[in-house]
């Protein structure tokens, strides 16, 4: 019984550390891959830049001011908008922009993934940029997105994510932490290979390998993931650079992690033939960055019943001691809002939210639909945007 809790307790906790300790490490052993970079004058292909919207109106304003920034640096960057029947003013907003993006005003709802289909099947460009209405692009963005392509190797291009209100209140710190360390895990596959699949926020890809897939799946990883399946590479360009405001509330996040969460599962299963022909490299980045990490609060259960079952047989009323005291930190920290306290509560509820996604949808629920978070738009935006700079690949 010992020696079982013991290796319980040992593999739960490498489990845990894994995606954020081990699996870093053994990417930064790997071998760098470079990327052919255009030579001086060398045209850029021409792009179609493209996203979603659903009561986005209070975003709008500035995305809309950002899209006059890039289109009068790209003149010839055609931008199209779907609007998923919104009801705010969003649908207003984006025909009074007409002069500078294609508004397609959906039926209804239908999703995200529907919408996207509905504006890659229209795009003219030779390479697809994908973003959402709540973020913004660095006016420089663009062409350095583009020079990437010169490459005849890259089939997709991921932009570097930075969110702006992580002040706001504990949520924002450990989700702004969390992706801190998505991007670095990133930028570590993207040096040895292939990025093991992209978010919304900003990334691209060649036209002519946008897969057809049904609309309940996240259709930013299938997109994106079709490039490694197509035998090209998907990398990460640190200086292609976007923002966006971090969600506010605890209640907003965890929605939106049981959402994306069940998509996810989804979407693997889904993906699950494509994904056993990859090369075994890219299979163990897969494992290693997705499947692990979902099952996470598995990885606590299972550590925290060990270590229960350990103590039990040291000090039975000592592990009841500590069970309880434990139940009473996730208590206090669930009342509070910031801290120390309130941030290792928001890991927990977390690890939880993603756990729970995964089990709704392995019971047949899914989220087709999205809605925007409202602590996201309420927070205060940043005024200036600046262009990106770093390490280019």
């Amino acid at each position: 019984m010992i020696a079982a809790a013991i290796v319980m307790l040992l593999l739960s906790i490498l489990l845990l550390l894994w995606p954020f300790v081990v699996y870093p490490a053994i990417l930064g052993r790997l071998q760098e891959r470079p990327v052919m970079r255009p030579m001086r004058g060398e045209a850029l292909p021409s792009a179609t830049l493209v996203f979603c919207a659903y009561n986005e109106a209070a975003s709008l304003p500035d995305k809309i001011a950002n899209l006059r920034a890039l289109k009068a640096r790209h003149p010839a960057l055609e931008i199209l908008a779907y609007n998923d029947g919104s009801a705010d003013g969003t649908a207003a907003l984006l025909d009074a922009a007409a002069d500078i993006l294609t508004p397609v005003h959906g039926p209804g709802r239908a999703g995200k993934a529907r919408g996207m289909k509905t504006l890659a099947a229209r795009a003219r460009g030779d390479v697809i940029i994908f973003t959402d209405a709540n973020v913004t692009l660095a006016e420089d963005a663009v062409a350095r997105l583009l020079a990437y392509y010169a490459d005849p190797l890259i089939g997709g291009v991921l932009g570097s994510l930075v969110y702006d209100g992580e002040g706001a209140s504990s949520s924002a710190q450990v989700g702004g932490l969390y992706w801190r360390i998505e991007e670095g895990l990133k930028d570590r596959e993207s040096r040895s290979g292939n990025v093991m699949g992209a978010d919304g926020s900003i990334f691209s890809i060649r036209r002519e390998l946008y897969p057809d897939f049904p609309d309940s799946v996240l259709d930013d990883l299938v997109v994106s993931m079709s490039v490694v399946f197509a035998g090209r590479r998907l990398i990460k360009a640190k200086d292609v650079v976007a923002r966006e405001m971090m969600v506010g509330k605890r209640e907003d996040e965890m929605r939106r992690k049981v959402r994306i969460a069940a998509r996810a599962w989804h979407t693997h299963r889904y993906l699950r033939p494509q994904l056993r022909r990859m090369a075994g490299i890219d299979r163990f980045k897969y494992a290693s960055r997705k499947i692990v990490r979902w099952f996470g609060a598995l990885w606590m259960a299972t550590g925290g019943i060990a270590a229960l079952v350990l103590l039990w047989q040291w000090h039975p009323l000592g592990a009841v001691g500590i069970f309880l005291f434990g139940c009473g930190l996730l208590s206090m920290g669930y009342g509070k809002r910031t801290g120390m306290l309130a941030s290792l509560t928001d890991i927990v509820l977390a690890y939880g939210a993603t756990m729970r996604g995964i089990m709704l949808a392995a019971r047949g629920r899914d989220f087709t639909l999205w809605q925007p978070a409202k602590s996201r738009m309420d927070a205060p935006r940043m005024e200036n945007l600046p262009v990106g700079k770093g390490p280019e690949a």
